[in-house]
């Protein structure tokens, strides 16, 4: 029986090894809890086990390519890589047609961060002129007009991370992060050190774009993308690394 049942493996294994492997995009922006990186390759995260266990059920190996922010899209639209998460359509307005989104799939709430010695609750349009910690490659829509107007300057990061490393340290007043990961760098901080959020930038769902391919299964991902929304699978991996659900209102 054990032979058997190993002999069945042995094979499902192989036939996934003979498929193309699904590639998928990854931004060397991001910081725990959505991927944690070593060498140059994904080990953890949100975002990680969410994409291997999406391979893994659409029958594929998982291929991650680990790009700068500002080169994913190019990488896209080249044919290198065929899914991008953790997305937004307003972060793209102008994608083409030959893209197909999933369903929202995470709940993003953007925050102006701030430490414990600056006030509680700010008001971005009214801040004296001064820097804000930012990530190379985002886009702030809330603080654009701001950047625009020359009242605030970026002060750009390669990722989240090092953003809070340089507000902790002090090199700004305020940076810009999302709640998971203000929430998972204040989890090695003593309470009187912890970052704080000072304002409520923008809240928006997000989801994955899949590259409109016929060598591509599109449909396929779609679909699977669904029942792990759907079964709840998405929001216990969320709870794996967050112990909460995706925070959405």
């Amino acid at each position: 029986m054990r032979w058997a049942v190993g002999a069945i493996l042995g094979i499902s294994l192989n036939a996934m090894a003979a498929q193309p492997p699904l590639r998928f995009a990854m931004a060397d922006s991001w910081a725990m809890p959505l991927a944690q990186y070593e060498r140059g390759r994904p080990t953890q995260g949100i975002l990680y086990d969410m994409m291997l266990s999406l391979a893994t059920q659409v029958g594929v190996p998982a291929e991650f390519h680990v790009l700068p922010r500002t080169r994913v899209q190019n990488t896209m639209e080249h044919g290198e890589v065929d899914v991008r998460c953790y997305a937004s359509q307003s972060w793209l307005p102008n994608l083409s047609g030959n893209y197909i989104w999933s369903i929202p799939l995470f709940f993003q709430r953007d925050l102006l961060i701030g430490r414990q010695d600056q006030p509680s609750s700010v008001d971005p349009a009214h801040l004296p002129r001064q820097s804000i910690g930012t990530v190379l490659g985002y886009s702030y829509p809330t603080l654009q007009p701001l950047f625009d107007a020359d009242r605030l300057w970026r002060e750009d990061a390669r990722n989240q991370e090092q953003v809070l490393d340089k507000l902790l340290a002090g090199r700004y007043r305020y940076a810009v992060s999302n709640q998971w990961t203000l929430d998972w760098f204040n989890q090695r901080l003593l309470p009187g050190q912890q970052l704080r959020g000072a304002a409520v930038l923008q809240e928006q769902q997000v989801g994955c774009y899949v590259r409109n391919d016929p060598k591509v299964p599109v449909q396929r991902i779609l679909r699977t993308l669904l029942q792990m929304k759907m079964s709840g699978e998405i929001d216990d991996i969320i709870r794996l690394y967050t112990g909460g659900s995706e925070g959405a209102p």
